[in-house]
């Protein structure tokens, strides 16, 4: 049987853990919760909470510009998309059938898209598609 909830711990580069510190992003303030029915995140002062079926397309992505992903939650100017970047190597970047809220309190802007950079990009991914996470 599967675990009710599963976590995953944010990787933080050096580099963006010293970025990320100012907006009080660090390790004890960020965290991504899978339950059997919604995803929720935590990043800083950032929420995100969205049910596991409006999660429409998922994949590996990376690298990532330091200057665009570094420090608070990022808003894509092009896209809407939000980012929740720890480090510029790899993420999960998931793209939802009906736009999230996350970026500012009112739930104004309304985001198409989601990056975030877990420790176990691979565990995440295979959890959010409803297969097992592989055991380390």
């Amino acid at each position: 049987m599967a675990p009710s909830e599963q976590h995953f711990a944010f990787r933080f580069a050096p580099s963006y853990r010293l970025a990320a510190l100012p907006y009080g992003i660090t390790e004890h303030t960020t965290s991504i919760t899978v339950t059997a029915d919604e995803l929720r995140v935590r990043f800083g002062l950032w929420r995100v909470c969205t049910p596991l079926a409006n999660i429409g397309l998922l994949r590996i992505t990376g690298p990532y510009a330091y200057l665009k992903t570094a420090g608070p939650a990022r808003l894509g100017f092009t896209d809407r998309g939000l980012t929740f970047a720890t480090n510029g190597d790899r993420g999960v970047c998931l793209e939802f059938d009906e736009p999230i809220t996350g970026m500012d309190p009112l739930g104004l802007i309304r985001h198409p898209n989601l990056t975030l950079t877990p420790a176990d990009c691979v565990g995440l991914a295979r959890v959010l598609e409803g297969l097992p996470a592989a055991s380390h």
